[in-house]
């Protein structure tokens, strides 16, 4: 048995420690690497930063234009742009001629790398295990024995993997599409492979098994909760919704108004890039014409309500909601598109008392994505969909969140919070108020 690792004090305090180097943390540390007076340590559990790798296929873009990078919509000017990676990279000119304003999810995995290991705030390889509050400065404890102390602590450990409860308590083989490409070759040797969800990952997967299945003897079954497998809307006009006064209106609603509006808002982040929509059905149209096929179901307007595992195959209860018939599925493979959630980390039990809470259990985030109760010393990036609407995840809002943080940080504007940008107005306009008599 090898001997406890002993800790690592570190008597220095940060002004800010950061935990986790997702894309949101990550444009923070860029967006804070020339702010002289704000110094900060930025920790991962990895030991090389990976952006959805389960998802890296070949031809995958972005579904937001290259100026929602890390640092842009704070500061053209910043040296951490996407634009100048290109240029360091010999790629500017190869991006310029290609005329599309969405970069690769290959080469915007890359660009984050180039930042993330030109930083020196950024540390790898260290996972925290615990956060404490010593009175003064808050104790941060990684699985190497290391402290690091800080005065306010940036949380952007990003969301997790969401598992129906029936197939997590039927146990066996089912993938999440975070894990798709590592299962990827053990799917396609099966005789089915059952897809569930209609959002863009869902959609990708599909039409990646659909396009490689002439070359295999698997039938492919895709099916969700939603009335039609909808495109993901993308007009100017409700672009506005991804900006700093919707989301300032969408935070002043009652809880129960921003629940509803998440619900019906799924057309806005949550469908699929129309483009791909269509070449689904091209791909449809190929094959047929080919005649290799296509072995197909898709069913919309199905819940999946119960799932059992045999050691060969899932057994899937389903539910038809408009006609209101159960039945059932087989199937060896099973890929479950079903999202993300944010949690509050385990390793904020023993500060729990400190944190802002709602009732089941979520971060309450203030204005400046603040969650604990004095409102400034733990922020949240990308756990504050229930409080700040849609856009929590958007990567286009990373930018101007950070730049938020950084100002209740410093305790000035170092990057210009843009308080109004839309044409039209989210709420009663005040010269249309009512006076009262």
């Amino acid at each position: 048995m090898s001997a406890p690792r002993e800790h690592v004090h570190n008597s220095h305090v940060h002004d800010v420690v950061g935990i986790g180097l997702g894309p949101f943390n990550l444009g923070l540390a860029c967006l804070a690497e020339p702010v002289e007076d704000l110094d900060c340590v930025f920790l991962e559990a990895r030991e090389t930063l990976a952006w959805h790798p389960g998802m890296m296929l070949d031809d995958a873009t972005l579904q937001v234009p290259f100026l929602a990078d890390l640092v842009t919509m704070a500061d053209p000017t910043s040296r951490w742009s996407f634009l100048n990676y290109l240029k360091e990279t010999g790629n500017l000119y190869p991006f310029y001629i290609r005329e599309s304003f969405y970069p690769l999810r290959r080469e915007y995995d890359d660009y984050c790398r180039w930042a993330a290991e030109r930083l020196g705030s950024v540390r790898f390889g260290q996972a925290v295990t615990a956060v404490e509050h010593d009175g003064f400065a808050y104790v941060v404890t990684t699985a190497r024995g290391e402290v690091f102390r800080g005065r306010k602590v940036v949380l952007g450990t990003g969301t997790q993997p969401r598992v129906l409860p029936c197939v997590r308590d039927a146990g066996g083989p089912a993938v999440h599409t975070a894990d798709y490409l590592a299962h990827k070759a053990e799917l396609q040797r099966l005789p089915r492979i059952t897809i569930v969800g209609s959002g863009q990952s869902a959609a990708e997967v599909y039409h990646d098994l659909l396009s490689e299945s002439p070359d295999h003897d698997y039938e492919l079954v895709w099916l969700t909760r939603s009335p039609r497998f909808f495109p993901m809307e993308y007009t100017k006009l409700t672009l506005e919704l991804t900006s700093p006064e919707y989301t300032s209106y969408f935070q002043g609603l009652p809880g129960a108004t921003r629940e509803r509006l998440l619900r019906e808002q799924r057309s806005l982040y949550k469908g699929i890039s129309g483009d791909l929509v269509d070449a689904i059905f091209d791909l449809h149209y190929r094959l047929r014409v080919q005649g290799a096929g296509p072995r197909t179901t898709l069913l919309t307007n199905t819940s999946a309500v119960d799932a059992t595992w045999d050691g060969t195959a899932y057994d899937l209860g389903l539910h038809h909601d408009e006609t209101g018939e159960d039945f059932s599925v087989r199937t060896e493979g099973l890929v479950l598109a079903t999202g993300y959630a944010a949690q509050v980390p385990p390793f904020l039990d023993p500060v729990r008392d400190r944190l802002r809470l709602d009732g089941r259990g979520r971060f309450l985030a203030s204005a400046t994505y603040a969650v604990d109760k004095a409102g400034t010393e733990v922020y949240v990036q990308n756990a504050e969909e229930h409080t700040h609407g849609f856009v929590a995840p958007d990567l286009g809002m990373g930018a101007y969140r950070s730049s938020v943080i950084i100002a209740a940080l410093t305790g000035r504007e170092v990057y210009p919070v843009e308080k109004r940008i839309a044409v039209q107005s989210f709420g009663v306009p005040d010269h249309l108020r009512r006076v009262p008599s």
